[in-house]
């Protein structure tokens, strides 16, 4: 296997000292043209690459940001990767990509691994809501920032969406739209999110005067499409049909709205459905899908930037902060056929 070309080769390949390639690559100013331009030259006819590893020893910090998020597969976890992708290459920085499925096991795995490789800091969405799998970054002095949850103490910051607020959102667009026995169709409710949209849900019925067993729940294994199909079945095997369903997710909705379909139930003129996130998949169903929206991008580039903010020059004046979006309800066609009692 062929040695990989390092800094000393081209030193020796361009008749220069190992300092002056080394103030070429950093520091082209204090070189004069004709060297800069021999150095190069010698660099891209050897195919030296640098080693950034070795450059952040050196410096003692990493330029590189770990992200884990519960579903790569999902738009929206994509949609907020570009949101702290786009902060971090603003700041000279790079983002580590990974996925814990959900898994807590998985994430103590990722999270190991990101306190091996002393990345620079962490933007994490926890699977594990105990919070014992954060633990490692506290003993190791690792910033973090969590990502679509609220931090529960003063040791870190957060940046979120008020899912109790986008619940009731959904829930009061239905109740307007004279729908009263809905059925609500959650991810594991062991996922904050999960809980938090089902309150909000119940905090819209009762404003309405209506008791909680108004609301119907399903609880499906997953945020995915699949989930959502399982989920449709199991709604299609109630004792009577609701007038509406609020989904946790727009995949679960999506989901739903196929298995609505192949029954030949009319969406929304038999069953309204609302959905949640709004990816771009949600108005291009074949029934266009009122969902409530989250910020994503804004999401991403929020945490991105405490986190650069924790971990750069004036990291000793940070102080940890709690951001909380605001949703919004975008209304379509699987909602628009209801009118007001």
């Amino acid at each position: 296997m062929r040695r990989p070309v390092g800094i000393k080769d081209v030193a020796g390949a361009a008749g220069v000292s190992v300092g002056t390639v080394s103030n070429v690559i950093n520091r082209p100013e204090s070189v004069t043209e004709e060297t800069r331009r021999r150095v190069l030259a010698t660099i891209e006819r050897l195919g030296y690459v640098r080693s950034e590893s070795a450059r952040q020893l050196r410096a003692g910090r990493s330029r590189i940001l770990a992200m884990l998020v519960l579903d790569m597969a999902n738009p929206f976890f994509v949609a907020v990767a570009t949101g702290a992708e786009r902060s971090a290459r603003a700041a000279g920085l790079g983002v580590m990509l990974c996925n814990s499925a959900e898994s807590p096991a998985e994430e103590a795995t990722y999270l190991n691994l990101f306190s091996e490789q002393q990345v620079r800091g962490v933007l994490v969405t926890p699977a594990d809501m105990s919070g014992r799998n954060l633990d490692t970054f506290r003993r190791h002095g690792i910033p973090f920032v969590l990502v679509d949850r609220i931090v529960p103490s003063a040791d870190g910051c957060s940046v979120s969406v008020d899912d109790v607020a986008g619940g009731a959102l959904a829930v009061r667009h239905l109740l307007r739209r004279g729908c009263r026995e809905i059925v609500y169709v959650s991810g594991p409710m062991h996922l904050a999110q999960c809980r938090n949209r089902r309150e909000g849900a119940l905090t819209a019925l009762a404003e309405a005067g209506l008791p909680p067993g108004a609301l119907r729940h399903i609880e499906a294994a997953r945020l995915d499409v699949a989930a959502g199909r399982d989920a449709g079945a199991r709604l299609l095997g109630m004792e009577s049909r609701p007038s509406a369903v609020f989904c946790a997710n727009d995949l679960l909705a999506l989901g739903v709205l196929q298995t609505l379909y192949h029954a030949g139930i009319r969406v929304p003129e038999d069953v309204a459905l609302v959905g949640y996130d709004d990816i771009e998949f949600a108005s291009a169903a074949a029934v266009p899908l009122t969902s409530v929206r989250q910020p994503a991008v804004r999401l991403g580039v929020a945490a991105a930037d405490l986190l650069i903010e924790e971990t750069g020059d004036d990291a000793a004046r940070h102080e940890h902060r709690r951001i909380v979006l605001q949703p919004e309800l975008v209304v379509r066609a699987s909602t628009l056929a209801r009118t007001h009692p």
